[in-house]
């Protein structure tokens, strides 16, 4: 009897294949030989030879004069066709406009990525020269951002521990690394149905998140607005707030997402 777990032949190198991508992101968009090979755990023929493969689809390029490996084309082109295909990204980029347009600030759609951080995968720019510095493709940890707060207020209890009990790295000097701070920001999370931080993640900016739940009511993604704090002051919260969780809320409705079931 064949076993089911042994993986099919041509697996293992998909699976290194892979990891030499996921290697590049925007701390390390470019990387040697021999740095990328110990960051994985390969040896350099086999990496030499992975990359040397994805170089020929276009998965990766080689600056010939540095010796060094970037992303290559298709990667952008696989990533174009990957967010047309979003069936909650095309759901939510009418209201996405509609708030950017109503508020003049940066409305921002992302997911949870990796267990614990967050990914923007779509965002409409507002009509303000100075705004928010989100971009699109870009990950956060989710106890820094707006988002992913408003997330893990509508997470499974179990998930939240697992979350908070990792070490909080402070991003700046209003970041909250004490978990109790945090569980009291996540029950006034609930409470008001938005989440609204100060200079959390990025000092100057103030974002107000708000979640996205689906037809069974399971929390799956956030948006948020974000400004610069000289326009985004104190007294502004409740406008703001009111705007993003009315905006998710009509998303939610989209999804299939009855408020009161």
């Amino acid at each position: 009897m064949t076993n089911k777990t042994q993986p099919y032949p041509g697996t293992q190198s998909v699976l290194r294949a892979m990891s030499l991508l996921k290697a590049f992101d925007d701390e390390r968009c470019e990387w040697g030989l021999a740095d990328l090979a110990q960051e994985v755990g390969l040896n350099k023929t086999t990496t030499f030879r992975l990359l040397t493969a994805l170089e020929s689809e276009g998965m990766v390029a080689r600056r010939p004069f540095a010796e060094t490996y970037i992303l290559g084309p298709e990667i952008v082109v696989l990533g174009g066709r990957a967010l047309r295909s979003n069936d909650l990204r095309s759901l939510a980029k009418p209201e996405l406009e509609k708030m950017a347009a109503a508020s003049g600030e940066t409305a921002t759609l992302e997911i949870i990525s990796d267990e614990d951080s967050v990914l923007i995968i779509d965002e409409v720019i507002g009509n303000h020269l100075v705004g928010s510095s989100q971009s699109l493709g870009t990950r956060w940890p989710m106890v820094a951002t707006s988002t992913g707060i408003a997330m893990l207020a509508h997470l499974p209890e179990a998930r939240v521990e697992a979350i908070l009990a990792k070490p909080l790295v402070a991003l700046t000097a209003k970041s909250v690394t004490d978990t109790a701070v945090l569980r009291q920001e996540l029950a006034q999370t609930r409470q008001r149905g938005y989440s609204f931080l100060q200079e959390w993640l990025e000092e100057g900016l103030v974002v107000v998140g708000a979640p996205l739940f689906n037809h069974d009511g399971q929390v799956i993604a956030a948006i948020s607005l974000g400004a610069p704090a000289n326009r985004f002051p104190l007294a502004r919260e409740p406008e703001m707030g009111q705007l993003v969780k009315e905006t998710a809320q009509r998303i939610s409705a989209k999804l299939g997402w009855e408020q009161d079931s």
